[in-house]
């Protein structure tokens, strides 16, 4: 496996990562940002946003347990309450698009969880980390560069 050092020219890093704060910031609850973006980097396999985004979770005060039954939160219904359950439930179907439309049922959901201002910074925030992990594998960029 190659590692390929340039990530992006740094003018797009730099908008990317304007994306990713302001989408963040917007949501105003970083615990549930972690989870949404670590759900989508486990769905798309990066290991470098896998290792970044599991450090910042535990700096946030999100729980082990959570963590740790992450990729099964469907069938772990007492550790996700209903609105970490419908964002993460929009998290994989717009990251996840093989079968196409995000359902309108899983929007609906979220859009009863989250004022309209925030369901825009929530799915600004899966579209952006999906960027992410996208320039991190196609570079093959590792785990273990990012340093909190």
């Amino acid at each position: 496996m190659t590692t390929r050092t340039r990530l992006l020219d740094p003018a797009v890093g730099r908008a990317l990562s304007a994306v990713s704060a302001a989408a963040k910031n917007g949501l105003g609850d970083p615990a549930l940002a972690e989870l949404v973006v670590i759900r989508a980097s486990q769905l798309n396999h990066c290991a470098f946003c896998l290792d970044m985004h599991l450090a910042l979770a535990r700096q946030y005060g999100v729980s082990e347990r959570q963590l740790d039954l992450l990729a099964a939160w469907e069938e772990a219904e007492d550790v996700f309450d209903e609105r970490e359950r419908a964002a993460l439930a929009l998290t994989e179907a717009v990251t996840v698009l093989t079968d196409g439309f995000v359902p309108d049922e899983v929007y609906e959901r979220a859009a009863r969880h989250f004022d309209e201002t925030r369901l825009a910074h929530l799915i600004g925030l899966v579209v952006a980390i999906n960027n992410w992990n996208r320039v991190m594998v196609s570079r093959r960029i590792p785990p273990g560069g990012y340093t909190p």
